[in-house]
């Protein structure tokens, strides 16, 4: 999987049913590049397009069961990754760390 996916999965996470364009602003890329990375997840089954009732053209992205199970594998994955690399160091340095990783994203958006 590439990071673009992995992330569109992983914003998909919380089972809560989001637009191509609201998908787009959460992982920081445009909804026409997007469109390329939900293919992928679409033909692998990961994500299914539901139209919005009531409004056609207004398409609903939501995670499959195997979407599920996937995006929380990479949590866990994820989450084992960051205890292994942050997990000896002092909280304030862990706390610090986040503080400027939050800062990198809100400077993206």
């Amino acid at each position: 999987m590439t990071a673009s996916e992995i992330n569109a999965l992983g914003n998909l996470a919380d089972g809560q049913s989001r637009t191509v364009s609201q998908v787009a602003a959460l992982i920081g890329a445009r909804p026409t590049t997007l469109t390329s990375v939900l293919d992928r997840l679409d033909k692998r089954e990961l994500i299914t397009r539901v139209t919005r009732a009531g409004d056609r053209r207004s398409v609903l992205i939501e995670l499959t069961d195997t979407g599920r199970a996937t995006a929380d594998a990479i949590r866990r994955t994820l989450a084992d990754l960051e205890s292994r690399t942050l997990g000896d160091l002092p909280p304030e340095v862990v706390a610090g760390f986040y503080t400027v990783l939050d800062a990198l994203i809100e400077d993206n958006r």
